[in-house]
């Protein structure tokens, strides 16, 4: 049996020096989910050749409406300069959403690494 998923879906879209690719694959478990990659073209100076760093972001089928709303309230703002109502999240398991305490939003900024 292969291990390897297969893409069912692929879409690339050029911009500039990056490219961002969306790609449907589906699990052994027949659940279908997006993985969208960020790759972009950088030159390194000590070798004087170019590669490519991408970033992956996989996205599974549970959590589709809360990214699409969580995408579109960032584009809203981008456009508006208005803060829109926040995405409502029942507790994960993982101490985002719900009424645990804490801020959600400060304890996902501690775990992004943010590479310029």
């Amino acid at each position: 049996m292969e291990n390897r998923k297969e893409e069912l879906y692929s879409q690339v879209i050029p911009a500039g020096k990056r490219r961002y690719f969306f790609d449907v694959k589906e699990t052994r478990g027949g659940d279908k989910f997006v993985t969208i990659t960020e790759s972009r073209k950088i030159f390194d100076n000590n070798t004087g050749e170019f590669y490519y760093d991408k970033n992956k972001l996989f996205l599974y089928k549970e959590d589709f409406e809360k990214f699409q709303k969580g995408l579109a309230n960032a584009l809203s703002f981008i456009e508006t300069g208005i803060e829109p109502e926040p995405v409502v999240v029942e507790n994960d398991g993982y101490g985002f959403g719900g009424d645990e305490g804490g801020s959600a939003k400060a304890d996902l900024m501690n775990d992004i690494d943010f590479k310029y």
